[in-house]
């Protein structure tokens, strides 16, 4: 069974291609070292919550998108060590693939599935 890493985010707006561009280079990585498929969602509908929402959680500021993203691993060993290649891997040292967000605020967690429909 599959293996999911989610994560949520806030991007300052104006970074967008910034982020784009950070993106790219690490979710190749991540397909290079055995991720299946990753996808990025930039926020277009996320409403503002009374007890609770996406931006209080990664404490989002009006000028941020919020973005939810996941990666999906063939199971945990795979991500296991897909993630020790990747944080070994020179291509993200910050200082040559620096995050165009703060990394500090970023949520993200691995899951199991136990429902799944659709193809």
């Amino acid at each position: 069974m599959s293996y999911i890493d989610g994560f949520v985010l806030a991007v300052p707006t104006a970074n967008k291609e910034a982020f784009l561009a950070h993106a790219r280079l690490g979710d190749a990585i991540c397909i290079e070292h055995g991720a299946t498929r990753v996808v990025e969602c930039w926020g277009d509908d996320v409403p503002h919550g009374k007890q609770t929402d996406f931006y209080r959680a990664v404490e989002a500021k009006a000028d941020e998108t919020v973005l939810f993203s996941w990666i999906e691993w063939p199971d945990k060993a795979t991500r296991d060590a897909g993630m020790q290649k990747m944080m070994e891997d020179p291509r993200m040292d910050p200082a040559h693939n620096p995050m165009p967000f703060d990394g500090k605020r970023m949520i993200y967690g691995g899951f199991v599935p136990v429902v799944e429909l659709g193809g």
